[in-house]
């Protein structure tokens, strides 16, 4: 009988008309949103693992070139040379190479033990009174990396150990250089303070156990549980939650660096993630069941006199639900549903003023993505593409590279001597000069090519659909307009120069750090050389 009554019925219907969309949306929304963030946790902690990758990838290059340069040494190549030889003095010649090598592990704080071992397996010299017992592998010469990421008893640190050839001065194997090197030295380069999401990134070996770790308070982590680890490593990729080393709940992802045999595990605080989402959650809840009850005493006033007002308002929300924001109705009742006629006025009003404000904010949102996208390509400095658009260009490259065949040639600048520059002149005098060499560049390209800063003061070229002849001639001229440059820094004419190393596609070429690499070692070439010159390894065997 209760519900017969129109007052009972405008009761109902306006609790069910509020309750109902409201929570069904702001579940469905909430929902979403909860996806949403799953999806950005997971995208940061992917980007901040791969961060760590790269940079890991990159500190033991520069290690793996140290130790080059080290095995390249005169007093190492004529020591093992002469140990090799039947003579009095081999224990002189080791105890020289000895020296040299505690000297120059002395110097570098990333190396704990520098080892000289000749082609029979035998140490000739080391850094350290008791060496670390390692055998060098068959495919050595392919992997640098001998010896994992792991935790050493000896040093009681955790470390890797690489391996590098000894030539001699005819480009024969008479040895091998082998370098223990600290991990914990790689621990600033796990995460960059500005530029890498939230988290903590945690280096494990291959049992779990931590080795080394962006977390500030080390001493309390553990050793991850391995059906936890291997399900972590079966998801590469996909974050999960579980019970963390850094937090008691955490959301995290794992990848590993195939070349250390090291996982690389990404953790953030889950409480920390949710922490907004859960108290807008229940601020949601609360405004629902606040707007429920407000629409029900309001509903209950409604009881005379309702079904022409309520058409009126049925037409209006109509129109409005069409896009019509014009509507507005003439309040001439002083009872409830003239207040009801008086707020639906004001509400219209407010869609109004919100649609167009929703309207400006599209249009500067859409301008300042298009500012967002360009700055996300382009170095900051010199207006060239950045590392990160550089992969990309080249991924492309190759891609195009594999379908028609048609070469093209890459060319990576290094300025010679440009710390020492640095160090004179000032940072800012640095950016200067490399502002200048990035303008040599661009007005040194075609519209169809690539120009790129590789960090620091390397840069790098793509011709597309250029062979390594046209690519030299390139080079060749951006090396003169860089020497005749002459910028004056603080009243001094500063003289530059740049070595170049220029590859050409190859059908081998399959992964974009493939080139780059090929790239470093012919500027490497071209700064042993002498610099101010370009080296391309194809055109040099030509040559011989």
């Amino acid at each position: 009988m209760m519900f017969k009554s129109i007052k009972s019925k405008i009761v109902v219907f306006a609790v069910m008309a509020t309750l109902v969309p409201s929570l069904g949306l702001g579940l469905l929304s909430f929902r979403q949103n909860e996806a949403q963030i799953n999806d950005n946790v997971t995208r940061e902690l992917r980007a901040l693992t791969n961060y760590a990758i790269r940079e890991i990838e990159l500190w033991v290059e520069k290690r793996v070139h140290e130790t080059q340069v080290t095995s390249a040494s005169i007093v190492v190549i004529e020591g093992l040379t002469t140990v090799s030889r039947p003579a009095n003095t081999s224990g002189k010649n080791r105890a020289a190479v000895a020296r040299y090598l505690r000297s120059v592990q002395e110097k570098l704080d990333t190396i704990l033990e520098l080892t000289v071992v000749n082609t029979a397996g035998e140490v000739v010299a080391s850094s350290a009174e008791m060496p670390t017992s390692v055998t060098i592998p068959s495919n050595w010469l392919e992997t640098r990396v001998i010896v994992p990421p792991h935790w050493d008893k000896q040093y009681h640190a955790p470390t890797l150990s690489i391996a590098v050839p000894v030539l001699s001065y005819g480009d024969v194997l008479i040895g091998t250089m082998v370098a223990v090197l600290d991990l914990r030295n790689l621990k600033p380069y796990l995460k960059s303070a500005t530029k890498s999401p939230p988290g903590e990134v945690l280096l494990l070996d291959s049992d779990g156990r931590t080795l080394i770790s962006s977390y500030a308070n080390m001493d309390e982590l553990a050793q991850l549980d391995p059906a936890l680890l291997s399900r972590l490593r079966s998801q590469t990729g996909n974050s999960i939650a579980f019970q963390g080393l850094t937090h008691k709940q955490v959301i995290g992802l794992a990848d590993g660096a195939s070349e250390l045999s090291v996982t690389v595990l990404a953790e953030r605080d889950r409480a920390e993630v949710y922490g907004a989402w859960i108290e807008l959650r229940n601020i949601f809840l609360g405004l629902v069941a606040a707007l429920v009850l407000v629409v029900t005493a309001v509903a209950f006033q409604m009881g005379r006199s309702i079904v022409v007002p309520l058409r009126r308002l049925i037409r209006a929300a109509d129109r409005i639900a069409a896009g019509d924001l014009e509507v507005r109705l003439s309040a001439t009742r002083r009872d409830e549903l003239g207040h009801l006629t008086q707020v639906f006025n004001q509400m219209t009003d407010r869609l109004r003023r919100n649609h167009a404000e929703i309207m400006a904010a599209n249009e500067a949102m859409q301008q300042q993505n298009q500012v967002l996208k360009t700055l996300s390509i382009t170095d900051s400095l010199t207006g060239l593409y950045n590392r990160s658009k550089l992969d990309s260009i080249l991924t492309d490259q190759l891609a195009r590279f594999n379908r028609n065949h048609r070469p093209f040639t890459l060319l990576m600048l290094d300025i010679d001597h440009f710390k020492t520059l640095n160090d004179t002149y000032g940072h800012v005098a640095g950016d200067e000069i490399l502002t200048a060499v990035a303008r040599i560049l661009l007005q040194s390209i075609r519209s169809i090519d690539y120009a790129a800063r590789y960090g620091g003061d390397e840069f790098i070229i793509i011709l597309t659909e250029t062979s390594a002849e046209l690519g030299w001639k390139t080079a060749e001229r951006v090396r003169t307009q860089v020497e005749a440059l002459h910028p004056t820094v603080k009243g001094s004419a500063v003289s530059l120069t740049v070595s170049i190393g220029i590859v050409e596609s190859q059908p081998e070429d399959t992964m974009p750090t493939e080139v780059f690499a090929r790239a470093d070692h012919a500027l490497y070439e071209a700064k042993r050389a002498g610099r101010n010159r370009a080296y391309c390894p194809l055109l040099a065997k030509t040559e011989a």
